[in-house]
C-alpha cells in the first residue's frame, strides 16, 4: 500500500493524505452501499448498522420514498419495482451517475407463503420466485455489470433460508423453499464469473428472524431462541468489511437456537 494512504477501512472511509498540501488535507471517500428492501425489518436493522459504520446508503423501496424510521448518516431513498427490468436498468445508470463506485449490494427484499405441495400451484410458485428470486436477481446483475467496469472490489449479500438447504424444514413452505434455493446457485454461479475480479457473492441463512409479524404468527413459541435482525445485521457488516478479505463463496448460516 502506498504509505500516503492511510487504512481506515473499518470505518468506511478511505482518507488520503496528500504531504505537500498546506496543512496536510486529507480527502475523506466514504463507501457506498445499495441496499434493497429497506424499510423491511431486516432492512432497517441493516440500514441502521451501515448508517452507524460510517457508509453512505443508497436504499429502495417498494412503496415509498421515505424509509418511515430515522436513522443516522447519509441515506438515498429510492422507490423502485425490482421485478421491472427497465425501471432497474434506469435505476443503476441513474446512481451511477452520482456515485461513481458501488462498493457493496445488500439484496434484502423478499416474502414468505406457507404451504406444502398439496397447496402449491403455478401461481404461487411464479409469486415467489419474483418476489424472491426475480427481485435480487435484476438488480445484482445489472450492479455486478457495473461493478466490472467499476474496476474496484465489490460485495453481493443476498438472503437465503434455512428451508432451501433442508428438505425436510421446506416441505411445508414448498414454493418460498423453491424460489430460496435458486439464490444459492445464482450466487455461486456469480462467484465463478468474478473470481478474478475481487467481486465475491456470500449467501446469510437466517433460521427464523425475530420479527413482530412472526411473533404475532408463532405466539407460543420461545423467541429468545430466534435470531434477531441486529445479528444478521453485523454478520453482512462483518462480509463486507476488510476483515473477510479472504473469504469466498460463503454461505453464513445465522440459526441462533431455533
Amino acid at each position: 500500500m502506498n504509505k500516503n494512504v492511510v487504512d481506515v477501512s473499518e470505518s468506511k472511509e478511505l482518507l488520503i493524505s496528500y504531504p505537500h498540501a498546506k496543512n496536510n488535507l486529507k480527502y475523506v471517500m466514504k463507501k457506498n452501499v445499495l441496499i434493497t428492501g429497506a424499510t423491511g425489518n431486516l432492512g432497517q436493522a441493516v440500514v441502521k448498522r451501515f448508517a452507524e459504520d460510517g457508509y453512505t446508503i443508497i436504499a429502495t423501496s417498494h412503496h415509498s420514498r421515505e424509509l418511515g424510521y430515522q436513522t443516522a448518516g447519509e441515506v438515498d431513498v429510492h422507490q423502485l419495482n425490482l421485478n421491472i427490468r427497465k425501471e432497474v436498468i434506469n435505476f443503476i445508470e441513474e446512481i451511477y451517475e452520482k456515485y461513481d463506485t458501488i462498493h457493496a449490494g445488500l439484496f434484502l427484499a423478499g416474502g414468505y407463503q406457507y404451504g406444502n405441495i398439496h397447496d402449491v400451484n403455478e401461481t404461487i410458485i411464479d409469486k415467489m420466485i419474483a418476489i424472491n428470486f426475480k427481485t435480487a436477481f435484476l438488480l445484482s446483475r445489472q450492479l455486478f455489470l457495473k461493478m466490472l467496469k467499476q474496476g474496484k472490489p465489490g460485495k453481493l449479500v443476498f438472503v437465503g433460508a434455512r428451508p432451501a438447504l433442508q428438505s425436510s424444514a421446506g416441505k411445508d413452505s414448498f414454493a418460498y423453499a423453491l424460489s430460496k434455493s435458486l439464490i444459492f446457485q445464482f450466487s455461486d454461479l456469480l462467484n465463478a464469473e468474478g473470481v478474478s475480479t475481487g467481486i465475491t457473492s456470500s449467501v446469510v441463512v437466517p433460521s427464523i428472524i425475530d420479527t413482530p409479524p412472526n411473533r404475532k404468527a408463532m405466539p407460543d413459541a420461545n423467541f429468545d431462541h430466534w435470531v434477531k435482525p441486529v445479528e444478521i445485521a453485523d454478520a453482512i457488516a462483518y462480509i463486507c468489511s476488510e476483515k473477510s478479505s479472504a473469504l469466498r463463496e460463503t454461505v453464513l448460516k445465522i440459526y441462533g437456537r431455533s
